[in-house]
């Protein structure tokens, strides 16, 4: 099953039976509830989703966001007072996304098909919508005033009206993943199995249909050029969809890339290897591997401060985070965290990281360089 997910989380010292045939987090906790030698786990396992977007920083307003899953709340982390809150939200919150305009943030709840919305200033909950059964990721465009939404197992993406909160649907296939350009008005939908790519123009409801091929699993845009970038774990590859264009061209990484991000300064993309416990470094001018730098154990989040140019490799069964230098293309520093580490955002203002984790400690925030 691709998402709902039954969850053991096991210390870093345990044997995982068929650990090469796993790919990226929810395959993983699905194979730590398999039995096998003795393990060491948390107490209690808890079923939920698992979502790159747990974990986000509002950089307008200097705070992060973190989901607990298990405990339906919300960790708001204020990085210019250092005052830090747990907010109560619905069952099993799984993604996050800010709107940069009117400073909200918001969490989906997979669990109870709702979306919670916080108030940017004082944390609170104003309003909560329904948006429908097994809503997944979110994303918002703040320039437009909408935030999208995607529901598993449905052919609806939820729109929410950022100033009315009304919610409306429009019918777009079975996406898993949103990127946005705000410059356009453009959502992308990925879907993860097939590789679908739908392509909504905001504006027309338009949408239209292409493909990077199957077992596409992260995505990011890049949103200087417009470019946007598919990790690929099906054939150990990252898919490129240039600014208007609908046919992909593909980069060769090798490996499992599960997760991907760029430096819009740089143009450069990062994508973890989680075969490799490596972080590929694309230099997207030249469309081309230029470095593969080691980290941690199964890498699958990758997050990047472009003001400062370093890159952060979130290491889930290696319990820790890799801080790289994008200068140098080097890991310069390991930073341990309490459980397995799924979700990463930047403050670069602070240099704070903001880590969303699985098992009995849900939260971390530590130094960014």
């Amino acid at each position: 099953m691709k998402y709902l997910i039954k969850s053991l989380i096991l210390d870093v010292t345990d044997s995982l039976p068929g650990l090469a045939s796993i790919v990226c987090l929810g395959l993983i906790l699905l194979a730590a509830s398999q039995p096998g030698p003795a393990q060491s786990m948390h107490p209690e396992p808890h079923t939920g989703l698992v979502n790159t977007a747990g974990a986000v920083f509002n950089p307008v307003i200097g705070k992060g966001y973190i989901v607990d899953s298990a405990a339906g709340t919300v960790h708001v982390s204020n990085d210019r007072n250092g005052i830090s809150r747990a907010v109560k939200v619905g069952a099993n919150p799984t993604s996050i996304a800010i709107d940069t305009a009117n400073g909200r943030a918001y969490v989906v709840n997979a669990g109870d098909g709702s979306v919670s919305v916080l108030d940017g200033h004082t944390d609170a909950v104003v309003v909560t919508l329904s948006v429908g059964a097994h809503p997944y990721s979110i994303a918002a465009d703040s320039a437009a005033g909408k935030i999208y939404v995607t529901r598993t197992y449905s052919d609806q993406l939820m729109v929410i009206d950022a100033v009315t909160n009304n919610v409306s649907g429009i019918k777009a296939g079975s996406p898993d993943l949103l990127a946005i350009n705000e410059k356009t008005h453009t959502v992308y939908l990925l879907s993860y199995e097939m590789g679908d790519l739908a392509i909504l123009d905001a504006a027309t409801h338009s949408i239209t249909h292409t493909s990077v091929g199957m077992h596409a699993w992260g995505m990011t845009l890049n949103p200087r050029t417009g470019a946007l970038y598919v990790a690929k774990i099906g054939d150990g590859a990252v898919a490129v969809l240039a600014h208007g264009s609908i046919k992909p061209t593909f980069i060769p990484t090798g490996g499992i890339p599960c997760a991907i991000a760029v430096n819009p300064q740089t143009n450069t993309i990062y994508v973890a290897d989680y075969a490799g416990n490596s972080i590929a470094v694309i230099d997207a001018a030249r469309a081309k591997v230029v470095a593969a730098i080691p980290v941690g154990n199964r890498p699958e989040a990758v997050a990047v401060d472009a003001a400062h140019n370093r890159v952060y490799a979130a290491n889930t069964l290696g319990h820790s985070i890799s801080v790289i230098d994008g200068n140098t293309d080097k890991a310069i520093a390991t930073r341990p965290v309490i459980s397995a580490p799924y979700a990463l955002a930047a403050d670069p203002a602070k240099r704070n990281l903001h880590v969303a984790s699985l098992g009995q400690s849900a939260f971390a925030q530590i130094s960014g360089d």
